[in-house]
């Protein structure tokens, strides 16, 4: 075993020790020492890093971004060792993010949404969908991670759900609100009554009793906002919209109650899980109706020491 590959062991041992759950950083940079060592280097630097990390060629812009990401964590540590090592510095292959302006749903337009899961056939799947819909709509998860939750992994005695493996396999807790809580045991029951012996273990089942797929659910949303008239050729509503709903209906109601949203936006930021409240932050800046909330409430300040 080289160097190289001593210091990698003890570095993925480190980050587990630690809590991170590696994914594929522990795929990955395996794959970059073994190029290093093929061309003959013992130490990192960027002009290798980059150039692995554009391997193969045409590779997507954002996965080679992500890959000189992981090479850059391992590269400080090995720093630290020896000074001889050189990190990539931060933003040499970012690729910039667009995000899609997000369509922010009034409550009675989600109200209309489950309602409408009703006209689901069969009956199984028309429940799996309505308790699916409104877990994310009341909690801001993500539709993946929702999708991923075992039967073990959602306690209904406590009315705690444990992400397992968020984004960037990080583990969360999501505490519930009672009638969240209340909904889910409903659904929990009627599937035991539907589906007596389910292909799965997974909380949410299709029709068939196997794991409900993301590709269904986008395809059930699509019909459904179709159907109550919020899609249209110009305006294309998704899931995910839910979660930005979340969050700006959580700092809206914040601010309004007159609470410092300086100090509730970390608060929300480890509730949906974001890495830095950075992250959240943009929900703040992409809501006049925030933005309008956050000015008025400086014009009070002001007013109050003048």
């Amino acid at each position: 075993m080289s160097t190289l590959d001593e210091h990698l062991d003890d570095y993925l041992r480190m980050r587990r020790a630690l809590g991170f759950q590696l994914g594929r950083h522990g795929q990955v940079l395996p794959q970059f020492v073994a190029y290093l060592q093929a061309s003959g280097a013992t130490t990192v630097t960027v002009e290798l890093a980059v150039a692995w990390a554009r391997l193969p060629e045409r590779i997507k812009p954002i996965t080679a971004d992500f890959r000189l990401s992981a090479v850059r964590g391992f590269a400080r540590y090995l720093h630290s060792i020896d000074p001889a090592h050189q990190v990539p510095p931060p933003g040499l292959l970012t690729v910039p993010r667009r995000r899609p302006a997000p369509y922010l749903y009034a409550p009675d337009e989600i109200a209309e949404v489950l309602r409408t899961t009703r006209r689901l056939r069969p009956r199984l799947r028309a429940v799996t969908h309505r308790t699916l819909l409104g877990l994310l709509a009341a909690t801001g998860m993500r539709l993946g991670e929702a999708l991923a939750l075992s039967r073990d992994d959602v306690d209904l005695a406590d009315g705690l759900v444990t992400i397992r493996h968020a984004k960037f396999d990080r583990m969360r807790l999501v505490p519930l609100h009672p009638s969240v809580t209340a909904a889910l045991r409903g659904y929990a029951s009627a599937r035991g009554r539907l589906c007596p012996a389910p292909r799965t273990d997974r909380f949410f089942v299709s029709a068939t009793g196997r794991a409900l797929r993301r590709e269904e659910a986008d395809q059930v949303f699509r019909v459904i906002t179709g159907l109550i008239g919020l899609r249209t050729g110009t305006v294309h509503p998704r899931i995910h919209d839910l979660r930005h709903s979340f969050a700006v209906r959580t700092l809206i109601d914040g601010q309004r109650e007159g609470l410092d949203v300086s100090a509730l936006l970390p608060v929300l930021s480890t509730y949906l899980g974001h890495v830095e409240p950075a992250n959240t932050y943009w929900y703040l800046s992409a809501v006049p109706e925030l933005m309008q909330l956050a000015a008025a409430r400086l014009e009070q300040h002001e007013a109050g020491r003048s």
